[in-house]
């Protein structure tokens, strides 16, 4: 079982951030680009990690085009976050885009605690 989990909160069809998808991009990930898709730059995303941390981490897509669980709706009413959320571990993180370098960060953090 991971002892981290990434869930990654969007619409289908939402870019991975606000940052355009260039050959100046800071997101970390290769595979994805220049899709600016965040379907792309999860599947990208959760490639990098299993090969860092094995099995210690999971990545989960949360779509929320049809329906919105309700978890994350009480994170939306109350906090504002942007999209792409980012939680670790259940978590909001302040990221707000699928960035590798930023979510190690808050991985390595959420191991470090457990």
């Amino acid at each position: 079982m991971a002892e981290v989990t990434v869930e990654i909160v969007g619409f289908a069809e939402s870019e991975c951030g606000p940052f355009p998808c260039d050959e100046t991009r800071s997101c970390g990930l290769e595979t994805c680009y220049p899709s600016n898709s965040l379907m792309d730059a999860i599947s990208a995303l959760r490639d990098e990690l299993l090969a860092g941390y094995g099995e210690k981490v999971e990545v989960k897509t949360t779509l929320i085009d049809e329906e919105v669980p309700d978890y994350i709706r009480e994170i939306i009413e109350e906090r504002h976050p942007p999209i792409p959320i980012i939680l670790i571990n259940g978590r909001l993180t302040s990221i707000g885009r699928v960035s590798l370098n930023l979510i190690k960060e808050e991985i390595d953090y959420a191991l470090e605690e457990s």
